[in-house]
C-alpha cells in the first residue's frame, strides 16, 4: 500500500523547522530588503512569501519586477538558496550570450529532468552538450529535413487535422481545439524525430501509452521545480512514494517506448547498410554512429521541445483572434485563394502578418514561462546586481512580455502591429522589423537559441493559414482563460469551441 504524502512529509524532520517558524512568523524580523523584493528572514529566507505565492508565482513575481527599478528581484529560500529572476532585456543578453559560460543550466536544474531527458541536448552542459548541438545544428539546416518535415506537416493538416475539424462541423458539438492540436503536434513531432506515426488525431482511438506518460512525467517533473525544499522530492524519489513513484513509472513506460523504437529503426535500417536515404532524426542520430543510450535521450529532448511548445502557442492564438476580428481578417486577406493543394513554401515565407501575430501571442503567453540557469562563478549583472556562485539565475519571458519598460504602455494588448515598423495596409506586402532576442526571448538566445525556430513558425503558419482559411473559431465560453506554467504551458479545461465551415473568400 502506498503510503500517503502527508505521511511522508510528517517523516521529513526538516519541515518541523519550518513550521516553528510559520507560527512565530508574527515576531521574526525580516532582514531589509528593497521593496521589490519579498520579505527575507534569518534562515528561512523568503520562504512563507514563497509558500503563500506559490498557487500565483508568475503574477507575484511580475508584480514585484515592476517594483524593481532594476526589473530585477531576488528570493531568499532556505538556508541562503537564492534565486535572482530578471525581466531586464541587458540581464537577459548577459546571461544567454556575453557571459554564457558562467551560466550554465547547472546540477541543480539538470536533475530536474535529469530522470526522462537523461543527458539529451535540452539537459545538458559543457562537451556533452556542444557535440550534441553540432551534430543537431547540421541536420536542422539541411534542406533534406526541411522538406522531410514540410511533407509531413501538409500530409498530417490535409488528411488528418482539416477532416477532423470538418467532422467536428458535421456533428455540431462542441470541440476542444487545444487537445486537437496538442495530439496534431504530437503526431507530427515523433513522425519526424522518429519516423514513428502514433496516430493521435484518430479521436476514436484512446490516447497511446506513451503520449499520457509524456503528459505525467512533463507534469510532475515541472512541479519538482515549484518545491520550496528542493530535498522533499529527492527522498520522495528515493523511498519511491507518491508523485515521485507516478514520475518513475511514467519515466519507465517513455523510455521503453523509444527504445522499442529505436531497436525496430536499428533493424528495419540494418545499421551497417545505407542509410542516407532515411529522413527522420532518429535515422540520422543512427547513422552518426551513437549509441542507443544517446540517441534515446536525443530523440526524447526533441519530442519534448515540439510537442506542445506550437500547439500552445496556436492555442492561445486562436483565442486572442476570437476577440480580436480586425486581426483575424488580415490573416484572411494574406492567405486568400488558398487552392486545394493548400499553403505551398513560397507562400510561407510570404506571411508575415500571421508570423507577427504568432509572435504577439507568444508574447503574452510564452510556451516556456521561464528558464533557469546556476552561476558557475561570482559575477555582477549589467544592472548591478551581484551574482554568487551556486545561484540560480532566471530570465522571465512571461514577465518579460507584461513589462511597460520593455514594451511600452499598451503592453497589455494584443497589437500585431507593434513588430512592423510601420503598420501594415491591406493588399501589402509588411516586412517584420528586426527585434532582440533578449527582448523577446521565446526561443531562448545566444549559443543556446532554439534550432528550431524557423521550422516551428513554419509549421504554425502553415496550421493558422490552412484553418482560419476553412474554419470560423467560436469560443464556447467567454472568460479569459487561465495560463498555466509547467514545463510547457497550456490552458487551464482547454479552448472548447463551434466550429462553422467559412465561406469561399
Amino acid at each position: 500500500m502506498e503510503m500517503p504524502d502527508a505521511l511522508f512529509l510528517i517523516l521529513f524532520p526538516i519541515l518541523g523547522l519550518i513550521l516553528i517558524f510559520s507560527f512565530s512568523y508574527k515576531t521574526l524580523k525580516p532582514k531589509t530588503t528593497p521593496p521589490s523584493d519579498p520579505a527575507s528572514y534569518p534562515l528561512i529566507g523568503s520562504i512563507l512569501s514563497f509558500k503563500k505565492n506559490r498557487h500565483r508565482l508568475l503574477q507575484w513575481y511580475t508584480d514585484l519586477l515592476r517594483l524593481s527599478p532594476a526589473q530585477t528581484i531576488t528570493v531568499n529560500l532556505l538556508f541562503g538558496r537564492r534565486t535572482i529572476i530578471t525581466a531586464n532585456p541587458e540581464n537577459v543578453e548577459h546571461i544567454l550570450k556575453t557571459n554564457f559560460c558562467n551560466f550554465p543550466k547547472g546540477k541543480p536544474f539538470t536533475e530536474l529532468l535529469g530522470d526522462l531527458l537523461g543527458g539529451g541536448i535540452f539537459n545538458s552542459d559543457g562537451e556533452l552538450w556542444s557535440s550534441q548541438r553540432k551534430l543537431a545544428s547540421h541536420e536542422f539546416t539541411m534542406r533534406s529535413l526541411r522538406e522531410f518535415t514540410f511533407e509531413i506537416l501538409r500530409e498530417e493538416v490535409q488528411n488528418r487535422l482539416i477532416p477532423v475539424l470538418s467532422s467536428a462541423v458535421d456533428v455540431g458539438g462542441t470541440v476542444d481545439l487545444q487537445e486537437v492540436l496538442k495530439r496534431f503536434a504530437f503526431d507530427v513531432v515523433c513522425k519526424v524525430s522518429l519516423g514513428w506515426d502514433p496516430d493521435c488525431l484518430d479521436l476514436t482511438r484512446p490516447v497511446p501509452d506513451l503520449v499520457k506518460a509524456f503528459d505525467v512525467a512533463a507534469e510532475i517533473s515541472a512541479r519538482r521545480a515549484t518545491e520550496p525544499i528542493y530535498a522533499v522530492w529527492k527522498l520522495k524519489r528515493l523511498l519511491n512514494i507518491g508523485s515521485e513513484r507516478r514520475l518513475r513509472e511514467a519515466i519507465m513506460t517513455v523510455h521503453e517506448s523509444v527504445s522499442e523504437i529505436i531497436r525496430a529503426k536499428k533493424k528495419s535500417l540494418d545499421i551497417g547498410g545505407d542509410v542516407s536515404d532515411k529522413q527522420d532524426l532518429l535515422s540520422r542520430f543512427l547513422a552518426s554512429g551513437h549509441g542507443e543510450e544517446s540517441v534515446r535521450d536525443s530523440v526524447i529532448s526533441f519530442i519534448m521541445a515540439g510537442r506542445d511548445t506550437t500547439s500552445a502557442a496556436m492555442t492561445w492564438l486562436f483565442w486572442l483572434l476570437c476577440q480580436n476580428n480586425d486581426v483575424e481578417k488580415k490573416i484572411l486577406e494574406e492567405v486568400k485563394g488558398i487552392g486545394s493543394l493548400g499553403l505551398g513554401f513560397e507562400d510561407l515565407r510570404e506571411m508575415s502578418y500571421t508570423k507577427a501575430c504568432l509572435c504577439e501571442a507568444m508574447r503574452l503567453y510564452p510556451p516556456v514561462a521561464w528558464d533557469s540557469k546556476h552561476a558557475a562563478n561570482d559575477d555582477v549583472l549589467p544592472d548591478g546586481t551581484l551574482v554568487r556562485k551556486g545561484d540560480k539565475v532566471t530570465y522571465f519571458p512571461y514577465g518579460m512580455g507584461r513589462m511597460e519598460k520593455v514594451w511600452g504602455q499598451d503592453w497589455e494588448e494584443f497589437k500585431p502591429n507593434r513588430w512592423f515598423d510601420e503598420e501594415p495596409n491591406y493588399g501589402t506586402k509588411p516586412v517584420l522589423k528586426s527585434v532582440s532576442s533578449f527582448k523577446f526571448p521565446v526561443f531562448q538566445a545566444g549559443p543556446r537559441v532554439c534550432i528550431g525556430k524557423e521550422m516551428a513558425f513554419t509549421q504554425m503558419k502553415y496550421v493558422v493559414g490552412s484553418v482560419l482559411s476553412r474554419f470560423e473559431i467560436v469560443p464556447v465560453r467567454n472568460n479569459r482563460p487561465v495560463f498555466v506554467p509547467l514545463l510547457t504551458a497550456y490552458m487551464a479545461g482547454g479552448l472548447n469551441v463551434k466550429i462553422k465551415r467559412r465561406e469561399q473568400m
